[in-house]
This record gives C-alpha cells, structure tokens and sequence, in this order.
C-alpha cells in the first residue's frame, strides 16, 4: 500500500481546475449500456474507482476507446450477458460499490442481473433495498443466492412501468431505478427520488439518448418507457466534493486558492456552508476564490445557539463534505457539531484528529463536536490509516495544516475519488512525497 509523506505548515496559493465528478461518473458509464449505439463522455477523472468500472464493462463487452486523456467512447453493441454468471465477474464487481448500478440497465436490456454484494468505504451499513424492491416493483424477480452471495434478477418479458414511492432518497437507487426505466413499457413515476445534480446530469444524457424523463430536478420524477435508446455526447460536472477539499485545504493552510470553471449554481449551499465557518470565499463568475490570511470564526445561530452542520438529501449538505467541515473546524474560533445521520461509522477516524491535538468529543457514532483552537497550524504531526476515500483527504488536509512532518498509510483509498492529488497540491506549494 502507498502512503503520503507529509510537510504541514505550507502555505497553498495557485489555480486549480477541479476533476470530473466520482458520483457523476459512476453514473453515466453505467447508463452506455443502456444502448448500442456509441456514447461519448468527457471530463472523466482518471481515477481508481472509475478505472475499474470500466475494466468491468470490458469484460461485459464494452467497446471503450479513449480520444483523449479525460475522454471516452462507449459502445455496448456486443455485450455477453452470459459473463455476469462467471466467478471473475462476481469478484470484480464484489470490489466495486458503483457496480450496483449496473443492474438497473442490465436487467432493462437484457432481462438478466447478477448483485454480488458491492465493496465501497466502509462506513456503516449502505443497504440495497431501494435498488431490489424498485426493480421488482418494475416486474424483475429476485432471490438471494448464498452460495455466491449475490442478487439475481430476472425480466425475461422486460419491465413495466409502474407508480414507486422510495423509502429512501438514494442518489444510487434514484439512479439504477430511472435508467431501468427508461426502457420499461409504459410510465413509470418516482417520487421521493433523488435530485442531486450528478441524478440531473444522468437525466439530461439519458434524454439526450431518446429518453423521456420529467420533473428533472425535483423529487418526482416521471419516465414514459421507449423501446430503444440511441448515441449521445455528455460533458460531466467538476466534483463538489473535490471542490469543497481544496477549499477546507485553503482554509487550513492560510491559502490563496482559486478554483476555476466549479459550476457554482450546480453547488447548492456548500459555499455558504464554508462561510458560516468563517471561511473566506468570494465567487467570481464561474469561479471560487479561498483567501485565508486570518483565522476564520464560527458563527453561530440567530438565537445564539451552537452551529450545527448536518447532512441531507440535496439541495442539503453532502455526507461526503462533513468529514472536511469538522477539520476545518478544529483550527476556527468557536464550536460547531456535527451531524452526520446517513452513516454509522464515517466519524471514527476523529480519534486521529485528537492525536494531533483537536479538541473534539465524539458524543455518539453520528455526533461530534469540534471545539476550534482559533489559530492557524495548531495540530501537530503524526501517523495515520486511511479507512475511505472521505476520512483519507480529512486526514490529509489535517496534516497539511499542521507542524510537523505525517505520514499517511493506505492513500490507495484517497486514489479512488482523487486524481493525482499529490501532484496537484505540490503544484500549489504543498511538501507531499509519495511512497509506494
């Protein structure tokens, strides 16, 4: 495994550009196999996750050619269905989270799915209830095979179009339901659905392919079923969560960051969430400017009561940003706790942060409060396990802000949702060297 060695106390001033979207991605390289005709993406990150989806789709029978570095063509004109019956599927797909969002177009096109059960962050329970109970609303059977440990799913006469209402608003669930849909017979309607931007994206492609999809952007969304879907070209979103990284880096470090070309309307309330931790954020057309000369302060609530930042389904807080939200916080003036409802176990990395000196208590697996120390490169240096992509840029922001020299291990999780983040941040006047 390769790990980060760490300067702290560099501060980071310089441009970025943002990647492609993880989410996104994940997405729309599922939703090529809905057709077979050839779909072009652009703006893809080149990163772990990503990478592996695609070499699952190879071996599906993707036809994949790369026009550029961040561009790919995609046509699934000779898929064999046959292959998610093989050992080499189940275990490829088993180490994948976003491999649950093959299904959904499988199971559309070719009456058949395997769901081995999917890998991904270990951060408390992800169930798989909203994508299984949906497709089988639609009319696909199911069992449980515990010899292989994995889903089947059956549509050998196609699906029907049917009225859903979600017990969960899963961007992923959304996501395998809407593109299974599209080639069900009939209407189908989804409400309580998630409407996330990178949900949004995957409708306008899916429209753009011949798809008829309304109510894009809402909770409610309606999809009338066609017989086949046809080519289209899609640019994809910057990652929010890469943006959101940079500017907790900025913060911590002093920094001077702009990042450019971010799609701030396509932000939701992540810049200002930064601000009510007193970060300095400016927007400048399309772009997001960090300038962090002072300590930063944390408001409070009109009444006077302790800032709360919790997650919640969009256009609320990303559980994905809460884990830099409390390490930027651990160096403002102030207190803020921190909610995170979705998952269990994405706030134990903390411990780490005490380590190198943050005031936090962890009230319970989905609480914590963070009381700042007020000035700048207050944590000092230390050793660390990265457990997930989320809690591995928290540990590397941390060590970038603070004295002393840290040491990362496991930053092959960090490598699954950010592309060449060492490099990147080295640019800006970061001191990372990398040790494989």
């Amino acid at each position: 495994m390769s790990k980060f060695i760490v300067e702290g106390g560099n501060r980071l001033s310089g441009e970025i550009s943002p990647k492609g979207a993880k989410n996104e991605a994940l997405q729309v390289i599922c939703a090529t196999l809905l057709t077979s005709e050839k779909v072009v993406i652009s703006n893809i990150p080149e990163i772990a996750d990503v990478r592996n989806l695609i070499g699952l789709l190879q071996d599906l029978g993707v036809k994949t050619r790369f026009i550029d570095r961040d561009t790919c063509e995609f046509q699934a004109d000779e898929i064999n269905p046959d292959y998610i019956f093989s050992e080499k599927y189940r275990t490829n797909a088993a180490a994948l989270r976003g491999s649950v969002m093959i299904i959904g177009p499988m199971v559309a096109r070719f009456g058949t799915a395997i769901l081995p059960k999917p890998g991904g962050d270990k951060i408390g329970r992800r169930r798989l209830d909203t994508h299984i109970v949906g497709l089988n609303k639609l009319g696909a059977d199911f069992n449980y095979n515990s010899k292989d440990k994995a889903f089947h799913l059956s549509a050998p006469n196609g699906l029907t179009g049917c009225y859903m209402l979600l017990d969960e608003a899963s961007v992923t669930g959304t996501a395998n339901l809407v593109m299974a849909s599209t080639l069900a017979k009939g209407k189908t309607t989804i409400y309580n659905a998630a409407c996330e931007p990178y949900i949004q994206q995957l409708c306008r492609m899916l429209n753009s392919m011949g798809a008829k999809i309304e109510g894009i952007g809402s909770n409610l969304l309606t999809i009338h079923g066609v017989e086949k879907l046809g080519g289209a070209t899609h640019r994809m979103l910057p990652d929010m969560i890469e943006i959101g990284s940079f500017m907790g880096m900025a913060a911590m470090t002093g920094g001077n960051i702009r990042l450019k070309n971010v799609a701030v309307d396509e932000l939701g309330i992540m810049p200002d969430a930064f601000m009510r931790l007193g970060v300095n954020v400016q927007i400048d057309g399309d772009d997001l400017i960090v300038d962090q000369k002072e300590t930063y302060e944390i408001e409070s609530f009109i009444d006077g009561s302790i800032m709360t930042l919790a997650d919640a389904p969009w256009p609320g807080i990303s559980p994905d940003l809460l884990s830099i939200f409390l390490v930027v916080a651990t160096q403002a003036r102030g207190s803020v706790l921190i909610h995170q409802k979705m998952f269990e176990s994405r706030l134990f990395f903390v411990d780490k942060l005490i380590d190198m000196g943050a005031k936090i208590i962890l009230c319970d697996p989905h609480r914590a409060v963070v009381i700042g120390s007020g000035k700048f490169n207050s944590l000092h240096a230390t050793d660390m396990v990265s457990p997930d992509i989320r809690a591995g840029i928290a540990m590397l922001i941390a060590a970038l802000g603070a004295q002393g020299t840290s040491t990362i291990h496991n930053v092959d999780q960090i490598d699954r949702g950010y592309e060449d983040i060492d490099v990147r941040l080295n640019r800006l006047g970061a001191k990372i060297i990398r040790v494989k």
